[in-house]
C-alpha cells in the first residue's frame, strides 16, 4: 500500500467546486483501468492525497506517469479553459510517496480524513463572501 501526495502546478488553489468532483471521478476511472484499489483519498484545494494498493507488477512511477498524463487530458477535455491557462502543465512535476504497512495504515487513513475535513473548511471559507 502506498500513500501518495501530488500538487497542482505552483500549488494554485484551483481544485474546488466542479473541478474537484471531476478530479475525484477521473482518479476513480484511471485507478479502475489499472486495477489500483483506492483505500482512502481526498482532493484538497491545492493538492491530492491518495492511499492506494497498486498491483505488484506495476511500479509507482509508472502509475503516476500514466495517471498524471491521462488525467490532465481528461481534465482539459472537461475544462478546456484550463488548457490555455496552464498549457499542459496542470500538475507539478514531482509527487510524494511512502509505502505503508498494516501498522501505520490506520494512521494514514486518519491523516487523510483530517485533510478532507480541513479542505472542506478551506473550501467554505474560499467560497464565502
Amino acid at each position: 500500500m502506498d500513500h501518495i501526495v501530488f500538487i497542482s502546478k505552483y500549488r494554485k488553489k484551483s481544485l474546488y467546486g466542479r473541478m474537484r468532483d471531476d478530479i475525484r471521478e477521473i482518479i476513480r476511472i484511471l485507478c479502475k483501468y489499472k486495477n489500483v484499489e483506492i483505500l482512502a483519498g481526498v482532493v484538497c484545494i491545492d493538492h491530492v492525497h491518495l492511499s492506494v494498493a497498486i498491483p505488484p507488477k506495476m511500479n509507482i512511477s509508472n502509475f503516476m506517469g500514466y495517471w498524471k498524463g491521462k488525467s490532465i487530458l481528461m481534465l482539459y477535455d472537461r475544462h478546456p479553459e484550463l488548457q490555455s491557462k496552464w498549457n499542459q502543465a496542470f500538475w507539478a512535476r514531482g509527487y510524494y510517496v511512502e509505502t505503508i504497512g498494516n501498522i501505520i495504515e490506520e494512521a494514514v487513513r486518519k491523516y487523510i480524513k483530517e485533510q478532507a475535513e480541513e479542505s472542506r473548511k478551506e473550501d467554505r471559507r474560499s467560497t464565502a463572501f
